[in-house]
């Protein structure tokens, strides 16, 4: 601590996740950023994390960095999710402990419960199952970070805590044509379908499956809420080897609804059609977040609204996504 300032590394700062967190830090005058792009530091290169903590006196870490995608790049590019997100989260949560930092915030992925896990899936379904195939090698990484932080915990005292979050949508989301997630997919088809004044836009599936979204600004008001909790709260409501804990609204909707609900923020007067052909995926994941409750946060940003806000910054941004 520099002063009366705690000086905070957000790993990622860049992405969807990282940037939401600067938002919601960046006006208060008791934080001081440290941040570092991928080009000025490699967090899988071990030495180099190494010396960046011992040189900048770090308070806090939340742990945003991470290689992210879609089904396609996930089961396309297994070596390089499990090896990517293995090595920053080691090199980080080590280098952390390395040099004193006592407060670190990890924050992960619901695919981390098996693939037929009991809907609502709680905290305990971790590890009871067989993982889904597609993003196995992103999950087991994540699952790692997990068992990292309550490692450190046990052995050293640290007070490094995990978040696990649903789908997460915003600004600074991936809007690759091929690589992106269900909503900034919907939402670059959805548009461009507009702007070509075409007739209709077809989703897959029958649209019965359900899906849980939960904005970024959401995620991050909850991690620096759960970040700031005494630790003898936190653990009231976690266990040493079960200390994660999900992030969520507690509610989900159909395909059909989002497509019908994107359908109007984008403001897309074609029709919608369901090619049945294609496969439907999971029927369900929603995650329990009776935990988050306890601890006392919940979501407060509806996914219209949610929506409207990310179609606003896309709008804003959509040349860095032209083909």
């Amino acid at each position: 601590m520099r002063g009366n300032k705690q000086r905070i590394y957000i790993a990622g700062h860049n992405g969807i996740v990282g940037s939401a967190l600067i938002r919601q830090l960046q006006h208060r005058d008791d934080v001081e950023f440290v941040i570092r792009s991928h080009q000025q530091l490699d967090l899988t290169r071990q030495a180099d994390v190494e010396n960046f903590f011992q040189q900048e006196a770090i308070d806090q870490v939340y742990l945003a960095a991470a290689k992210v995608g879609g089904i396609h790049a996930n089961n396309t590019y297994p070596a390089e999710f499990i090896y990517a997100n293995l090595m920053m989260e080691c090199n980080i949560i080590n280098a952390a402990h390395q040099a004193g930092v006592q407060k670190l915030l990890f924050l992960g992925s619901s695919c981390i419960y098996p693939k037929l896990a009991e809907q609502p899936m709680r905290e305990d379904a971790l590890l009871t199952g067989t993982l889904e195939f597609t993003n196995e090698p992103y999950a087991i990484a994540k699952i790692a970070g997990i068992k990292l932080c309550e490692s450190y915990n046990r052995q050293y005292g640290r007070d490094y805590r995990s978040f696990m979050p649903t789908n997460l949508y915003g600004p600074h989301d991936n809007f690759h044509p091929e690589n992106s997630h269900v909503i900034p997919a919907m939402m670059r088809r959805f548009h461009e379908a507009k702007c070509r004044g075409d007739k209709q836009v077809t989703v897959w599936g029958g649209g019965t499956p359900m899906r849980e979204f939960l904005h970024v600004d959401d995620m991050a008001a909850a991690s620096i809420y759960v970040m700031e909790l005494d630790n003898a709260v936190y653990q009231t409501y976690t266990m040493p080897m079960l200390s994660h804990i999900n992030v969520g609204t507690g509610a989900d909707c159909t395909i059909r609804e989002l497509a019908e609900t994107m359908k109007r923020v984008v403001d897309f007067t074609g029709e919608l059609i369901f090619d049945t052909s294609k496969p439907d995926g999971t029927p369900r994941k929603l995650l329990d977040v009776s935990r988050l409750k306890k601890l006392g946060w919940q979501a407060s940003i509806t996914l219209e609204h949610g929506l409207r806000d990310t179609y606003a910054w896309f709008l804003q941004n959509e040349t860095r996504y032209r083909k």
